[in-house]
């Protein structure tokens, strides 16, 4: 029943991850939460070059962790296993509100863009009045694409299984979902870059919808940069560092596009044991923008699609989820206008 899965959303998730080995000596140690996937981009791409130990100097170490859900990174974040982390919104979200507002604060953007819904060319899907009756994959139940998707299906008024309607949403893996994808067990699916454009060119799907044109101007967060309070509260010239590094690796991808698919497909091969087709990281490139806004006006609207989809008791008060201080004095220094 949904009441008994959205409550295992509140439940520990622990991750699923690879991380590099301690540091020895007693030196402090910065741990960062990222995904293999496209709208980690920054995450990436900046410890390939050398970005984020530079800034932390030689007397602080870097520790990359490997995550595949955004609710294991916040389980792993409520236990102190990580200090700063790449993640999506809903899990944020759920995070600040399981904790009160008290475990994280979002510190700065990475993406805009990057999810679609890809329907399978035999689905027989070509309007969303098409959709009853079909099989829909999402990441994870709870996660930001399948609040989207579960948002979208109520605003075209239909419902789900759980909900007394004929649209059965499965929340599998984004591996597994290509697999289902192919083996046509699922009519289309809800997803983020590269997936998305894996699904259309492995899987041979075609795109539906561009999530982007849901959102004013095309705009809305996809992945930003949280930080555990405590360690913002004790460690604050550390978290400048870094974000200073994220605003530098943002800044380069932006100028040398080719230079930065380039390092970051090959990042992807080592991180995952292959290396996305060339077309379909053309594709994903082309549907998402690097950024250090966290874009907060899609924030709260992003708060009420979870409520209105059953995965918050109430509409959150997010007051206190942010804090852009760091953020902005980098932006000031370099002469950039500061983020709201």
């Amino acid at each position: 029943m949904l009441r008994v899965a959205l409550c295992l959303i509140a439940l520990p998730v622990f991750c699923s991850c690879r991380t590099a080995p301690e540091s020895g000596g007693g030196m402090p140690v910065v741990r960062v939460g990222f995904f293999p996937n496209v709208t980690h981009a920054q995450a990436i791409l900046g410890s390939a070059r050398g970005d984020f130990q530079k800034v932390l100097g030689d007397r602080t170490a870097l520790r990359m962790m490997q995550f595949n859900a955004g609710p294991s990174v916040i389980e792993a974040l409520f236990a102190g296993q990580i200090d700063l982390a790449y993640i999506g919104p809903n899990p944020a979200i759920n995070g600040f509100v399981q904790s009160r507002g008290e475990a994280l604060r979002i510190v700065a953007g990475c993406t805009s863009g990057g999810a679609s819904l890809v329907v399978h060319p035999e689905s027989g899907i070509h309007k969303p009045e098409d959709l009853p009756g079909k099989r829909i994959a999402s990441p994870q139940l709870g996660n930001t694409q399948d609040v989207a998707l579960r948002s979208y299906l109520v605003s075209h008024r239909m419902a789900t299984l759980e909900r007394g309607g004929s649209v059965e949403v499965i929340p599998v893996e984004n591996p597994l979902i290509l697999d289902l994808f192919r083996q046509k067990q699922v009519d289309a699916a809800w997803v983020p870059e590269p997936w998305a454009s894996r699904l259309i060119v492995e899987g041979r799907g075609r795109l539906f919808l561009d999530e982007r044109d849901l959102w004013p101007r095309g705009d809305f967060v996809t992945t930003h940069i949280i930080a555990r309070t405590e360690f913002l509260r004790a460690r604050p010239g550390i978290v400048k560092a870094f974000l200073s590094a994220h605003v530098e690796i943002t800044q380069w991808a932006a100028e040398h596009p080719e230079d930065a698919r380039r390092l970051l497909n090959a990042e992807i091969g080592k991180l995952t044991g292959k290396p996305l087709h060339p077309e379909v990281l053309a594709q994903a490139w082309s549907r998402l923008r690097l950024t250090w806004d966290p874009i907060a006006s899609s924030l709260q609207q992003s708060a009420r699609l979870a409520y209105a989809a059953g995965f918050l008791k109430s509409e959150p008060d997010l007051t206190g989820i942010y804090d852009l201080t760091p953020l902005n004095e980098i932006l000031k220094d370099m002469g950039q206008p500061e983020v709201r």
